[in-house]
């Protein structure tokens, strides 16, 4: 049946829509003033690259840790609820980057980060199916998808923070004329005061956003939504959790999105790597991801556009496809080009996770909050991934390549999985 007729979102679900539609742009910001701190703390606190990457450990591995009981707080309560204390835990994650940079120390942060992401892990448990069920269900995957389409406005602004804000006003990262770093010539008592001024630096901006989570926090909690969960005391968790386990197209859904998170991850995290191997200072590099960032989301909204008119399991695999070449020039190619592929990798990205999303979820019924919860956690390979990549990076080279070039095959490979996955849904379960 076509659907061009039917409308994503009604007006009877229209001002909630673009208050929880506000929550991914928010949650966007925290994720990418984020990746660029890898490459920050790893220059200040002086650690390598793999262990400036537990950066990425905490932050996403507090989606894994919080996503399942966030599930069954919606489960229990309501998504309004959800979304409150997510908001709550989100603020005080923020919050803590003050005691963190006066302790100086780079656990604190990782736990500051850490307890964030507990918040992001209740909203976004909470608001991507609160989406799917705002509206007729033929139209669901492209409501999320236009929902998702103003997550990348909040990125951008993250990423212009971290570039303006952040990353060029670091004295850690001055450079002589010929590109190397002044900072690790100094001695010890110039680099501890370089240090401090730096981590009050990075503080600022997350203190900022705690202040203006608890803005939205005050503003959703006063705001009449509807409840599309009741409290639901019968609900039989083991029981959801065995169908969806049984069911192979949501089963096979998480395992494509953990990859996929993956793959994202280490595009936006190492693009400053790369382009360090080049001789481009951090904050010139995080102009890339500015790029980048720009065509993933021009091209969400192309592709949510492009749903209307072909069947969005195979434009997940023709852009799966579509990644596996780019990356493969990313690895290949040494210098500029290589660097152009990897901006341009992005466009091919952007419909990835609502897309795997929406198939995953199609048709779960009273299953739809445990199996988000299950997406929400396959955020987790976020966390395992680039570790692995910096400890790839950390090698220098890798036969005849740079190790930072040929450290992209993790991506590759990931891309690799979502391509399956989409022919799977398109062949298979279809």
């Amino acid at each position: 049946m076509k659907n061009n007729n039917i409308p994503v979102v009604s007006k009877e679900y229209l001002v909630p829509f673009i208050l929880i539609t506000s929550l991914f742009a928010l949650w966007g910001f925290a994720n990418d003033i984020t990746n660029p701190m890898v490459a920050a703390f790893g220059t200040v606190m002086e650690i390598s690259t793999a262990k400036a990457a537990l950066v990425q450990f905490a932050f996403y591995g507090g989606y894994a840790t919080m996503a399942i009981p966030a599930a069954l707080f919606v489960q229990k309560y309501s998504y309004k609820k959800g979304i409150i204390f997510g908001l709550i835990l989100y603020a005080i994650g923020a919050l803590l980057f003050y005691p963190a940079a006066q302790f100086e120390v780079f656990g604190f942060f990782l736990i500051s980060l850490y307890i964030l992401t507990f918040g992001l892990a209740f909203l976004e448990t909470t608001a991507n199916p609160f989406i799917l069920s705002m509206g007729d269900e033929r139209t669901a995957t492209r409501r999320l998808n236009l929902a998702q389409s103003f997550n990348p406005i909040g990125s951008l602004l993250g990423m212009f923070v971290a570039s303006k804000f952040i990353l060029a006003v670091l004295d850690s990262d001055k450079r002589t004329a010929t590109g190397e770093l002044i900072f690790t010539t100094l001695d010890e008592v110039q680099k501890a005061a370089i240090r401090t001024h730096d981590l009050l630096i990075i503080r600022n901006p997350y203190i900022i956003l705690g202040f203006v989570v608890i803005a939205m926090l005050v503003i959703i909690s006063i705001y009449k939504m509807p409840a599309q969960v009741k409290k639901d005391d019968n609900f039989n968790a083991m029981a959801s959790f065995k169908r969806l386990i049984a069911n192979s197209k949501y089963r096979e859904g998480v395992i494509a999105q953990m990859f996929y998170v993956a793959a994202q991850i280490m595009c936006w995290t190492f693009i400053i790597q790369y382009a360090d191997n080049l001789g481009i200072a951090k904050s010139t590099a995080q102009n890339y991801n500015i790029v980048a960032m720009g065509i993933f989301l021009l091209s969400r909204f192309i592709s949510t556009m492009l749903m209307k008119y072909v069947n969005a399991k195979k434009l997940l695999l023709l852009f799966a496809l579509g990644a596996m070449l780019s990356i493969s020039g990313v690895i290949l190619i040494e210098g500029q080009m290589g660097l152009y592929l990897l901006v341009a990798t992005s466009a091919f990205m952007s419909l990835m996770f609502p897309t795997i999303y929406g198939i995953a979820l199609h048709k779960l019924g009273e299953d739809t909050t445990l199996g988000a919860a299950g997406l929400v956690m396959a955020i987790v390979g976020g966390a395992l991934m680039p570790p692995l990549q910096g400890t790839i990076i950390d090698l220098g080279t890798v036969g005849s390549l740079p190790a930072v070039n040929f450290s992209f095959i993790l991506p590759f490979i990931c891309f690799c999985v979502i391509a399956i996955y989409g022919y799977r849904t398109l062949k298979i379960h279809s």
